[in-house]
Parts: structure tokens; sequence; C-alpha cells
């Protein structure tokens, strides 16, 4: 797998010491470069490629306005790099897989390019299989029921972490140590064992980013870790609770009483 990249800074050191860095990969191909905004946004158009550097802070279009700027399309991963630190926060809020302090060191350009490969693995695995589920739904629609549920919730497809902003603060929570999830309107309390924050996430969106094996609707507003569960306690009308590790309790209503059967054999 080839990562196209393309390197956005208005410093010419910058993007030649990037460069630099990014040879001993045999997977990145920097297929463009460029030193503002405006012409960032147009090479993205035209040449789409799966990665973009970019740099924050450029007269004009800044790295902000360069990724509202290729909304339009699909857009490519972005790692957002500079020398301030104060733009953190607003950068893990564009979705960006990383970010980067100049000069930027080799092990977190390392681990950033792992990252990256992971993400892009993931699109391209949700991108095949959706092309396959077209095909046979045209030339053999009875296929699609022989498709294994495992091909279509494959774990690899789902979020490790999450990125919180809470109290001006960017929490990165492993997913594995969510107890529970409650939801309000348009925001999500994560719970873990120790801690409780909160997400501007809807619940149906935060239920496409985790593995439907291990994260399950228990109440029209609270998903819970089916690996938290220690206890199943009846309850009446049909109801009952989980209790989790940590001692926390869960109610489960009637209309996902079947997520129960995964802890009776």
């Amino acid at each position: 797998m080839t990562i196209r990249t393309i390197l956005v800074d208005d410093e010419k050191l910058a993007i030649q010491g990037l460069q630099l860095r990014l040879e001993k990969y045999p997977d990145v191909e920097i297929i463009d470069t460029c030193s503002n905004g405006r012409e960032a946004i147009r090479k993205i158009k035209t040449e789409k490629p799966d990665l973009v550097f970019l740099d924050i802070q450029m007269p004009g279009f800044d790295g902000f306005s360069v990724v509202k700027g290729v909304m339009e399309i699909e857009p490519p991963l972005f790692v957002f790099v500079t020398a301030y630190q104060e733009h953190a926060v607003k950068a893990f809020e564009a979705n960006a897989v990383n970010y980067l302090m100049k000069p930027v060191e080799d092990d977190k350009l390392a681990d950033t390019l792992a990252r990256v490969r992971t993400r892009l693995a993931e699109k391209r695995s949700a991108e095949e299989a959706e092309k396959l589920k077209t095909v046979l739904a045209e030339v053999a629609p009875d296929a699609i029921d022989a498709i294994p549920e495992d091909a279509e919730h494959s774990a690899d497809r789902f979020e490790k972490l999450i990125n919180i902003k809470d109290r001006g603060q960017i929490f990165r929570i492993d997913v594995d140590s969510i107890e529970h999830i409650e939801a309000a309107g348009d925001y999500m309390c994560i719970r873990t064992a120790d801690n409780s924050l909160i997400l501007r996430e809807t619940m149906k969106d935060l239920e496409r980013r985790l593995d439907p094996r291990v994260f399950q609707r228990v109440h029209r507003s609270t998903i819970v870790n089916l690996n938290q569960v220690r206890q199943v306690k009846p309850h009446t009308n049909g109801e009952c609770f989980l209790v989790l590790d940590s001692g926390a309790q869960v109610k489960v209503s009637r209309s996902y009483r079947d997520v129960i059967a995964r802890f009776v054999h």
C-alpha cells in the first residue's frame, strides 16, 4: 500500500526537513508540496492524496481553512505540523490523525504513520466490502445473506481510542476501558471505572465507531461494554440490571432483553 502524500508549509526548510525524515519510509510517496493554503486546497482537490502533512499557521488560508476548503470532496487524512502547542485541541476537533510539534521527532513520526496505515486499511476494507455488496446485489442477490457477519463487522474497522475534549483538555480513552455510555441529547457521558467524560456526539454516530460485538444498546439511552459485565440481576416487568466490574449497575429495558441471551447458556 503506497501512501500518496502532500506536504504543506510556508517554510521551505520545514518541508525539506520533513521530506528527509519521510525518505526512510518506502510506502510514503510525496506527490507534491505546497507553500500556502490556497495552493493546498487546489492540489488536494485535483491530486486526491491519501495523506496531507499540514502546517497550521500560514499567511492567508491557515491549516484549518484548508480542511474546511476540501470538505466537498472525500478528504484525505490530515496530520497537523506546527510550532504552536495551543492549536492541539482544535486539531483533534478537526479529526486529525495526529498533531506533531516542530521540529518533528522521529519516534512520533513513526507512531503517526502507523496510525495512518491503520486508518487507510480500515477505510479501504470498508470500501471494498461495500463494492462487493453492490455487485452481489446486482448479479447474485441471494448471496448477500451468505456473507459472514464477521466479514461485515471486522473488529479492525472500529475505534480503539476515542479523543474526548472535556473541560478544555483532550483525553484519549481506550475503548476497552469504557464501562458504559449514557446519552443526553447530542451529548454522550462516557463512563470508565474511574472517570466520567462528556463527548458531543449523537448515540447513532458513536455506535458506528464501536464494535457491536462488544458494545450493545441495553436501553434507549444506554450502551454497555459486554466485556465489563460480571452479573445479571433480574428485576420486575421483564427488566434486569447488569452489574459491571466497577460495581455500577445498568438497567436493561425489556426492548433490549435479547442482549441478556449472550450471558445465558
